[in-house]
């Protein structure tokens, strides 16, 4: 079995980034950008990869299987993954890094906001508790933000990427006591908010029992 390490690899015999190990797992080409996983959740899965310590890296293994599988158009995906990295990564990042992180936010509120046709400007708990812990920067963002409407294709190809970026980043250089628990904790996070999304419900949780019928 290939060993978790950062980059790429020609071949297994020479280590394994977290998603060339996905690939592995699930019978694809070696690669680390394999079908099986949904691009922005792969690109988080690799940035943690490569930005956790060698110390901790093999921590990760165990979430790789649970990212298999897990893949789809809908733009509600994108826009959940955007916000989970910029709602963890806001109140423990640099103050330099704050400004973006929170404009993140907003952008990743409004997307699905419009996604599900509600009225923007309203955050979601996540959201609201990360601003508020960054009071100036949640202002400054706000101001920005109010200039700018960005498409659902801008968001998909740059904001959502770079929100996810800046997040892993922010978090690994954080002046925090374990940044590697926190990028762990987001990833697993992360997945389990695209299983919610990809996957229906099973049987068992749909299917309610009805009320008996009454006897005469």
């Amino acid at each position: 079995m290939p060993v978790l390490s950062r980059g790429r690899h020609r071949n297994p015999r020479r280590g394994a980034c977290f998603m060339e190990l996905a690939s592995y797992l699930a019978g694809e080409r070696w690669s680390d950008h394999p079908a099986c996983t949904h691009p922005l959740l792969a690109a988080l899965a690799r940035l943690v990869n490569d930005n956790t310590t060698d110390a901790r890296r093999g921590e990760l293994v165990t979430l790789v299987p649970s990212i298999i599988g897990l893949t789809g158009d809908d733009l509600r995906i994108d826009a959940t993954l955007s916000l989970r990295c910029a709602t963890t990564a806001l109140p423990v990042a640099a103050a330099e890094r704050q400004l973006a992180l929170a404009v993140s936010v907003l952008a990743a509120e409004e997307m699905l906001a419009r996604l599900d046709g509600r009225a923007p400007g309203r955050l979601g708990e996540a959201g609201r508790r990360a601003m508020e812990q960054v009071p100036l920067a949640a202002e400054y963002a706000r101001r920005f933000s109010r200039a700018a409407r960005i498409t659902d294709k801008g968001f998909r190809k740059y904001a959502a990427p770079n929100a996810v970026q800046l997040s892993v980043v922010g978090i690994a250089q954080a002046c925090i006591s374990d940044p590697d628990a926190v990028l762990k904790g987001l990833l697993s996070d992360a997945i389990a908010d695209v299983t919610a999304l990809v996957e229906p419900p099973s049987r068992d949780a749909a299917v309610h029992r009805a009320p008996a019928a009454a006897t005469g």
